[in-house]
């Protein structure tokens, strides 16, 4: 096995320097790492993660922790996200610790991790909209990004879709197609990112002048049975709604199955449209009426979130690694023109 005195040797320098260029300090000329850094490839080393570690004092491991959930680890979206965070620190020889806490202590986990020496940087997912992990985290100067943002002008770094502009041509388009009673399946209240698509769907109807009423608003986990209980209480008011707007595409399968029970047919009777995270195993253009999605792959911020964290543990000034991802609109045909008689306005719901 080729060792560090190897490489030193081949190249004629000390192993203290051939250590440093590896390892990234910067008295160590650019010309000089890349020339170590080439022929510890063509040797084969491999760093040990133990001398490295004394010698960077980084621990090479970022630590993430979720709110437990029962159906976290079937959820096909975490392990999608979980997949592509993996392989992309991998590239980076960084380790991931991942942790589940109990509702209502993640503070006190992230307080536990960041004394502990144990991780470099922190990642963190759904943020609320009042954060009190960003906060602590920003107190402390521990190094880390946020899966999305907590406000619209903030100093840490951040990978994040627009949930503005998505949500706004979503219900844009159901309003072209002449609906007036556009029902929205949400998330759970308090985090960021169903806010930003609630804000954004009642101000784009309020430009049309409608309103609806908070009977036809819900919010829940993302998934299936979700959708399907908030969808069949909606099909059951007086007037009921002729077009679904739903946050997943899990929600969606929800609403799919809540409409077969009436025999309304999704984009003849009833529209649906649904953001898509593009899940390998759950491609919406294969659903039995093809769905119209707002899409952005959530495999493509996983591994953006994952170069990220490196180069803020790096020293990356993390307001220069601030990304809002756009997201494509694409049309298919779970989605079409309302129904005749379909267009009684919200206010003459009945409750």
């Amino acid at each position: 096995m080729t060792t560090l005195k190897d490489v030193a040797q081949y190249l004629g320098l000390s192993p203290a320097t051939v250590s440093r260029a590896l390892n990234g300090f910067p008295e160590v000329g650019a010309k000089t790492r890349i020339r170590v850094s080439a022929a510890a490839k063509e040797l084969g080393y491999t760093p040990n993660s133990n001398a490295r570690r004394l010698a960077t004092g980084k621990s090479g491991v970022v630590g993430m922790i979720f709110r437990a959930t029962s159906n976290i680890l079937v959820d096909p979206h975490f392990t999608d996200f979980l997949a592509g965070l993996c392989s992309q620190l991998a590239n980076s020889e960084m380790d991931l610790l991942f942790h589940v806490a109990p509702p209502g202590q993640q503070l006190i986990h992230y307080a536990r991790f960041m004394n502990s020496g144990a991780v470099d940087g922190m990642l963190v997912s759904a943020p609320e909209i009042e954060d009190q992990r960003i906060e602590a985290l920003l107190a402390r100067s521990f190094p880390f990004v946020v899966h999305g943002r907590h406000a619209k002008d903030v100093s840490y770094a951040y990978f994040d879709i627009d949930n503005d502009g998505a949500m706004t041509a979503a219900t844009r388009l159901l309003l072209d197609f002449g609906h007036t009673r556009i029902a929205l399946l949400n998330g759970p209240k308090g985090l960021a990112y169903v806010d930003q698509r609630e804000t954004a769907f009642v101000r784009t109807l309020a430009e049309r002048g409608l309103v609806t009423p908070p009977v036809f608003v819900s919010h829940d986990e993302m998934g299936e049975e979700a959708g399907y209980a908030s969808a069949s209480a909606m099909l059951k008011l007086k007037p009921r709604p002729t077009a679904f707007l739903c946050s997943s595409s899990l929600l969606a399968l929800g609403v799919y199955r809540a409409l077969a029970e009436p025999n309304l047919e999704v984009g003849k009777k009833v529209s649906v449209i649904a953001h898509d995270d593009v899940l390998p195993h759950m491609r919406t253009e294969h659903f039995a009426v093809p769905l119209t999605v707002t899409r952005a792959p959530i495999r493509d911020a996983s591994v953006q979130l994952a170069a990220m964290i490196a180069e803020v543990i790096a020293g990356i000034d993390p307001k220069s690694l601030q990304v809002t991802e756009s997201v494509d609109l694409v049309v298919r045909d779970s989605t079409g023109s309302v129904p005749a008689g379909g267009e009684t306005p919200w206010q003459s719901i009945r409750k």
